[in-house]
Protein backbone atom coordinates (compact mmCIF):
# COMPACT_ATOMS: atom_id res chain seq x y z
CA UNK A 1 0.00 0.00 0.00
CA UNK A 2 2.80 2.65 0.14
CA UNK A 3 3.86 1.99 -3.06
CA UNK A 4 0.49 2.99 -4.11
CA UNK A 5 0.79 5.77 -2.13
CA UNK A 6 4.33 6.97 -3.16
CA UNK A 7 3.28 6.54 -6.84
CA UNK A 8 1.06 8.73 -6.61
CA UNK A 9 2.42 11.30 -4.64
CA UNK A 10 4.87 11.10 -7.26
CA UNK A 11 2.60 11.83 -9.93
CA UNK A 12 1.59 14.51 -8.72
CA UNK A 13 5.16 16.12 -8.55
CA UNK A 14 5.66 16.07 -4.67
CA UNK A 15 9.03 14.83 -3.89
CA UNK A 16 8.65 11.67 -1.47
CA UNK A 17 10.78 10.45 1.24
CA UNK A 18 9.90 7.20 2.98
CA UNK A 19 10.71 5.48 5.77
CA UNK A 20 11.61 1.69 7.31
CA UNK A 21 12.95 -0.29 9.80
CA UNK A 22 15.57 -2.02 6.91
CA UNK A 23 16.88 -0.51 4.39
CA UNK A 24 15.89 -1.77 0.91
CA UNK A 25 16.83 -3.89 -2.11
CA UNK A 26 18.83 -1.97 -4.35
CA UNK A 27 15.97 -1.14 -6.90
CA UNK A 28 13.50 -1.41 -4.65
CA UNK A 29 12.70 2.30 -5.10
CA UNK A 30 12.66 4.49 -7.91
CA UNK A 31 15.69 6.54 -8.31
CA UNK A 32 14.31 9.82 -6.89
CA UNK A 33 12.86 8.26 -3.41
CA UNK A 34 15.01 8.80 -0.58
CA UNK A 35 14.80 6.47 1.96
CA UNK A 36 15.52 6.94 5.65
CA UNK A 37 16.07 3.98 7.82
CA UNK A 38 13.87 4.70 11.44
CA UNK A 39 11.75 2.81 13.74
CA UNK A 40 8.96 5.44 14.08
CA UNK A 41 7.73 2.96 17.38
CA UNK A 42 10.59 5.28 18.91
CA UNK A 43 9.90 8.20 20.09
CA UNK A 44 13.52 10.05 19.41
CA UNK A 45 13.69 7.83 16.23
CA UNK A 46 11.06 9.35 14.40
CA UNK A 47 11.89 13.05 15.71
CA UNK A 48 15.15 12.04 14.44
CA UNK A 49 13.30 11.10 10.94
CA UNK A 50 11.47 14.37 10.95
CA UNK A 51 14.44 16.38 11.55
CA UNK A 52 16.49 14.61 9.00
CA UNK A 53 13.81 14.87 5.90
CA UNK A 54 13.99 18.96 6.97
CA UNK A 55 17.54 19.27 7.23
CA UNK A 56 17.83 17.22 3.76
CA UNK A 57 14.80 19.05 1.84
CA UNK A 58 14.11 22.48 3.84
CA UNK A 59 10.73 22.10 5.19
CA UNK A 60 8.18 19.31 5.18
CA UNK A 61 4.76 19.77 3.76
CA UNK A 62 2.86 16.06 3.93
CA UNK A 63 3.44 13.23 6.48
CA UNK A 64 1.28 10.21 5.76
CA UNK A 65 1.71 7.65 8.60
CA UNK A 66 1.10 4.34 7.20
CA UNK A 67 2.95 1.75 9.57
CA UNK A 68 0.80 -0.97 10.98
CA UNK A 69 -0.12 -4.20 10.36
CA UNK A 70 -1.05 -7.45 12.86
CA UNK A 71 -0.95 -10.99 12.94
CA UNK A 72 -4.65 -12.73 14.15
CA UNK A 73 -4.71 -13.69 17.43
CA UNK A 74 -7.67 -14.74 19.53
CA UNK A 75 -8.26 -11.85 22.22
CA UNK A 76 -8.82 -13.93 24.66
CA UNK A 77 -5.28 -15.32 25.07
CA UNK A 78 -3.42 -12.02 23.20
CA UNK A 79 -0.23 -11.81 25.78
CA UNK A 80 0.35 -8.37 27.18
CA UNK A 81 3.44 -7.97 25.32
CA UNK A 82 1.63 -8.80 21.96
CA UNK A 83 -1.05 -6.22 22.68
CA UNK A 84 1.62 -3.50 23.47
CA UNK A 85 3.32 -3.98 20.73
CA UNK A 86 0.49 -4.20 18.09
CA UNK A 87 -0.69 -0.50 19.65
CA UNK A 88 2.84 0.86 19.56
CA UNK A 89 3.07 0.28 15.82
CA UNK A 90 -0.40 0.60 14.67
CA UNK A 91 -1.26 4.05 17.34
CA UNK A 92 1.58 5.76 18.65
CA UNK A 93 4.00 5.53 16.22
CA UNK A 94 1.68 7.58 14.07
CA UNK A 95 1.32 10.05 17.41
CA UNK A 96 5.67 10.27 17.72
CA UNK A 97 5.90 11.25 14.22
CA UNK A 98 2.65 13.63 13.77
CA UNK A 99 3.96 15.44 17.13
CA UNK A 100 7.14 16.05 15.55
CA UNK A 101 5.95 16.98 12.08
CA UNK A 102 3.71 19.50 13.80
CA UNK A 103 6.38 21.04 15.36
CA UNK A 104 8.01 22.13 12.03
CA UNK A 105 4.77 22.72 9.94
CA UNK A 106 3.44 25.49 12.83
CA UNK A 107 6.71 27.64 12.45
CA UNK A 108 6.75 27.06 8.52
CA UNK A 109 4.91 29.50 6.13
CA UNK A 110 1.83 27.47 4.36
CA UNK A 111 1.88 24.95 7.52
CA UNK A 112 1.21 21.58 6.50
CA UNK A 113 -1.22 18.41 6.05
CA UNK A 114 -0.86 15.31 7.97
CA UNK A 115 -2.72 11.66 6.75
CA UNK A 116 -2.93 8.79 9.32
CA UNK A 117 -3.81 5.23 7.22
CA UNK A 118 -6.41 3.76 9.67
CA UNK A 119 -8.84 1.36 8.63
CA UNK A 120 -12.24 -0.45 8.54
CA UNK A 121 -11.21 -2.20 11.26
CA UNK A 122 -11.17 0.52 13.68
CA UNK A 123 -14.82 1.47 12.43
CA UNK A 124 -16.44 -2.21 12.88
CA UNK A 125 -15.83 -5.21 15.08
CA UNK A 126 -12.28 -6.86 14.37
CA UNK A 127 -12.71 -10.49 15.62
CA UNK A 128 -9.42 -12.14 15.35
CA UNK A 129 -7.24 -8.77 15.20
CA UNK A 130 -9.35 -7.08 17.67
CA UNK A 131 -6.05 -4.80 19.49
CA UNK A 132 -5.35 -3.66 16.07
CA UNK A 133 -9.05 -2.95 15.37
CA UNK A 134 -8.81 -0.94 19.30
CA UNK A 135 -5.73 0.47 17.70
CA UNK A 136 -6.81 1.91 14.57
CA UNK A 137 -9.98 3.05 15.95
CA UNK A 138 -8.15 5.16 18.79
CA UNK A 139 -6.30 6.35 15.33
CA UNK A 140 -9.28 7.67 14.09
CA UNK A 141 -9.85 9.45 17.30
CA UNK A 142 -6.57 10.79 17.24
CA UNK A 143 -6.93 12.30 13.67
CA UNK A 144 -10.14 14.11 15.17
CA UNK A 145 -8.31 15.66 18.09
CA UNK A 146 -5.10 16.87 16.29
CA UNK A 147 -7.46 18.67 13.88
CA UNK A 148 -9.23 20.40 16.40
CA UNK A 149 -5.50 21.02 18.79
CA UNK A 150 -2.85 21.96 15.56
CA UNK A 151 -5.40 24.34 13.17
CA UNK A 152 -5.21 26.13 11.37
CA UNK A 153 -1.73 25.67 10.67
CA UNK A 154 -1.61 22.08 10.14
CA UNK A 155 -4.53 19.62 8.91
CA UNK A 156 -5.09 16.28 10.11
CA UNK A 157 -7.33 13.56 8.29
CA UNK A 158 -7.59 9.60 7.78
CA UNK A 159 -8.00 7.51 5.22
CA UNK A 160 -9.60 3.80 6.37
CA UNK A 161 -9.37 1.10 3.68
CA UNK A 162 -10.84 -1.95 3.93
CA UNK A 163 -9.39 -4.61 2.18
CA UNK A 164 -6.76 -3.85 -0.19
CA UNK A 165 -5.18 -6.06 -3.07
CA UNK A 166 -1.35 -6.38 -2.34
CA UNK A 167 1.14 -8.90 -3.00
CA UNK A 168 -0.38 -10.65 0.12
CA UNK A 169 -4.12 -10.61 -0.71
CA UNK A 170 -4.68 -13.47 -2.02
CA UNK A 171 -2.58 -15.81 0.39
CA UNK A 172 -4.37 -13.79 3.05
CA UNK A 173 -8.12 -14.75 1.93
CA UNK A 174 -6.99 -18.76 0.85
CA UNK A 175 -6.07 -18.18 -3.19
CA UNK A 176 -7.89 -16.50 -5.92
CA UNK A 177 -11.08 -18.28 -4.90
CA UNK A 178 -11.34 -17.13 -1.56
CA UNK A 179 -10.22 -13.26 -3.11
CA UNK A 180 -13.00 -13.69 -5.78
CA UNK A 181 -15.13 -13.81 -3.33
CA UNK A 182 -13.99 -11.20 -1.06
CA UNK A 183 -14.45 -8.74 -4.52
CA UNK A 184 -17.75 -9.72 -5.10
CA UNK A 185 -18.74 -9.01 -1.89
CA UNK A 186 -17.96 -5.31 -2.55
CA UNK A 187 -20.66 -3.02 -4.26
CA UNK A 188 -18.33 -1.79 -6.38
CA UNK A 189 -17.21 -4.73 -7.34
CA UNK A 190 -13.70 -5.40 -6.24
CA UNK A 191 -11.73 -4.95 -3.36
CA UNK A 192 -9.28 -1.32 -3.43
CA UNK A 193 -6.14 -1.03 -5.22
CA UNK A 194 -3.01 0.46 -3.51
CA UNK A 195 -3.57 3.59 -6.06
CA UNK A 196 -7.06 4.11 -4.52
CA UNK A 197 -5.27 4.55 -1.13
CA UNK A 198 -2.84 6.66 -2.96
CA UNK A 199 -5.46 8.63 -4.97
CA UNK A 200 -7.32 9.59 -1.50
CA UNK A 201 -4.05 10.37 0.29
CA UNK A 202 -3.11 13.00 -2.66
CA UNK A 203 -6.39 14.62 -2.26
CA UNK A 204 -6.47 15.02 1.21
CA UNK A 205 -2.99 16.70 0.96
CA UNK A 206 -4.30 18.65 -2.38
CA UNK A 207 -5.39 22.55 -2.56
CA UNK A 208 -8.51 20.63 -3.44
CA UNK A 209 -9.09 19.41 0.27
CA UNK A 210 -8.27 23.13 1.52
CA UNK A 211 -11.08 23.33 3.63
CA UNK A 212 -11.33 19.29 4.88
CA UNK A 213 -9.31 18.27 8.38
CA UNK A 214 -10.54 15.67 11.15
CA UNK A 215 -12.37 14.15 8.22
CA UNK A 216 -11.93 10.10 8.01
CA UNK A 217 -12.18 8.99 4.05
CA UNK A 218 -13.50 5.76 3.64
CA UNK A 219 -12.04 3.71 1.06
CA UNK A 220 -13.81 0.99 0.76
CA UNK A 221 -16.18 0.28 -2.70
CA UNK A 222 -19.53 0.85 -0.63
CA UNK A 223 -18.82 -1.98 2.41
CA UNK A 224 -17.50 -5.28 2.53
CA UNK A 225 -19.57 -7.84 4.18
CA UNK A 226 -20.48 -11.65 4.16
CA UNK A 227 -16.85 -13.13 2.58
CA UNK A 228 -14.97 -10.81 5.23
CA UNK A 229 -17.10 -11.79 7.94
CA UNK A 230 -16.67 -15.36 7.22
CA UNK A 231 -12.91 -15.49 6.72
CA UNK A 232 -12.50 -13.69 10.02
CA UNK A 233 -14.86 -16.48 11.42
CA UNK A 234 -12.19 -18.90 9.96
Amino acid sequence: MGRGITDRLRAAGATVAVCGRSTPEPGALPDDVAFFAADVRDPDAAAALVAAVVERFGRLDLVVNNAGGSPGTDAATASPRFSEKVLSLNLTSALHVSQAANAVMQAQDGGGSIVNIASLSGLRPSPGTAVYGAAKAGLINLTTSLAMEWAPKVRVNAVSAGAVRTELFEDYYGGPEGAAAVDASVPLGRVADPADVGNAVAFLASDLAAMVSGANLVVHGGGEHLAVHQHQQG
